[in-house]
């Protein structure tokens, strides 16, 4: 019997030091990244980067409003020529 896939059923994923946005509705972004940050943190994961491309700059815009709210960030800047450049944001905890 085939049972239908609720969409709005938690999807599990590895927890590592990066974050791919490209797969994730702009909305999900207010939840998933203090989520997976917290759980990236307790894994004694100290650096994240995160994917959120370069096109117009809005998703960029929304990563670094919700980083400026996470009190566990040390800080955060854009990607160099080897990690992405300006479509990355490297995050440190503090």
């Amino acid at each position: 019997m085939n049972e239908a896939i609720n969409e709005e059923d938690p999807v599990e994923f590895p927890i590592t030091d990066e974050l791919d946005l490209h797969t994730f509705r702009p909305s999900d972004l207010g939840e998933l990244i203090p989520a997976y940050l917290e759980a990236a943190r307790d894994k004694g994961i100290r650096e994240v980067r995160i994917i959120h491309g370069k096109g117009t700059g809005t998703l960029r815009t929304t990563v670094h409003t919700l980083l400026d709210r996470i009190p566990s960030i040390a800080g955060y800047r854009l990607g160099d020529e080897k990690t992405g450049g300006w479509g990355a944001t490297l995050v440190r905890f503090k």
